[in-house]
């Protein structure tokens, strides 16, 4: 008994101790490539809270300006007109984007906006989500002329996207509940393109790789045959994501059928565009098995 508690308690500080680094890691790669800049002095052309950095600044060789901008959600910019234009490259978030008499236009991070020499515009973050780019104005033609503030009554009026940190914990859950069926319906093929190269699997009796994971499902030693998961959590740090289930899982393990009561540790991260797992971690609870 003593000998299991030991693993158990083990395989507990395995997990914190990967949550930690990971989120470690995926917070530093999730922060701006430059400094946040100070909050916005001229508090009369916009509304909410915006981070300004000047980048770079016009000089006897070079008759432009760059600038990031970073909008709290909910944040926005009063209508405006760039004499000479501006190229607006959007890093990060979800914003709006509109032009005088024209829909406004819902922007995600990787859009390039041309905002018109003389064209009265506005943009700002949507309520549910921050919002940043790097905006490229030539200076040739003039400084910025702002006019009035976007109402909130017309500020309100707006679709809401769906953010896009929701869309992305709504897959992992998704892909999280099909892992579960893979595994109890042994789906060999499946696995191992959802598990990386790299990824470890960690149980109350050892750690390992994805080749043994495999291998042990295909062969039986251990048959996930049931998991009745009771909640997840999602939380997301840039490209890696961290899923917590509390789970039962009914087993079979060397030919005897086992139920216990786990929190699962799954950790994934996206590589081109698509989620791999790169951790799983069991570690047993204290708490009654509902499984009926």
């Amino acid at each position: 008994m003593n000998k299991i508690k030991a693993k158990i308690k083990k395989a507990t500080y395995l997990t914190l101790f990967i949550i930690a680094v990971l989120g470690k890691h995926a917070t530093a790669q999730n922060t701006s490539l430059f400094p946040k800049g100070v909050i916005g002095t001229n508090k009369q052309d916009y509304t909410g809270t915006i981070w300004l950095n000047e980048l770079i600044r016009p000089d006897s060789n070079f008759t432009f300006a760059a600038a990031q901008a970073i909008y709290a959600p909910g944040s926005k910019l009063n209508w405006h007109i760039h004499p000479g234009g501006q190229y607006l490259l959007i890093t990060e978030g979800t914003g709006y984007y509109q032009e005088r008499g024209k829909p406004v236009q819902v922007v995600h991070k990787g859009d390039i906006i041309k905002c018109l020499p003389g064209v009265a515009h506005w943009h700002g973050a949507v309520p549910n989500s921050n919002f940043a780019y790097i905006a490229i104005s030539p200076t040739t033609k003039g400084s910025t002329i702002w006019m009035q503030p976007v109402t909130e009554e017309q500020y309100r009026t707006l679709p809401i996207p769906v953010a896009s940190d929701s869309i992305a914990k709504q897959a992992i859950i998704k892909i999280s509940k099909q892992k579960w069926q893979w595994m109890a319906d042994k789906n060999i093929d499946s696995l191992n393109k959802l598990f990386d190269d790299k990824s470890m699997f960690i149980h109350m009796g050892g750690t390992w790789g994805k080749s043994q994971e495999l291998a042990t499902i295909k062969s039986g030693n251990i048959w996930y045959k049931k998991a009745e998961v009771y909640s997840v959590t999602v939380n997301i740090f840039g490209n890696t994501a961290i899923l917590l289930n509390d789970i039962d899982l009914e087993a079979v393990v060397g030919g005897n059928t086992v139920t216990n009561p786990f929190m699962v540790t799954e950790v994934y991260i996206k590589e081109d565009g698509n989620w791999e797992m790169a951790s799983l971690t069991f570690s047993h609870l204290l708490r009654a098995i509902k499984m009926k």
